[in-house]
């Protein structure tokens, strides 16, 4: 992996925990709900991580990664959504991007 690579997973490692620590404080400060505050901040974290795996999926080193792995990233966050089991997840996504590379899905 490139040093950029280490250096946007270390940038968003740190904007995660600065949302989550930024929660915890403004806890006591500001008005409304506490639950509502807990959910805005874990939204909030859920778009960050999400911004990443789509970044990850559709660019590459070299440009556009293709179709077959954002089809691939899609049926695995279809999958995930659904609660379905990390296996079943995997081998969806897998199995999705596979027969896209090889030209049987198309």
């Amino acid at each position: 992996m490139s040093t950029s690579v280490w250096i946007g997973v270390a940038v968003f490692a740190i904007g995660t925990y600065a949302l989550r620590l930024g929660g915890v404080g403004l806890v006591g400060r500001a008005g409304g709900s506490s639950v509502r505050r807990a959910r805005l901040v874990t939204a909030a974290v859920a778009a960050l991580l999400a911004a990443v795996v789509i970044g990850s999926a559709v660019v590459d080193d070299h440009g556009f990664t293709g179709v077959d792995r954002l089809a691939g990233v899609a049926v695995g966050g279809l999958f995930a959504v659904r609660r379905a089991p990390l296996v079943i997840t995997l081998i969806a996504a897998a199995t999705t991007t596979g027969l896209l590379r090889l030209g049987v899905a198309s």
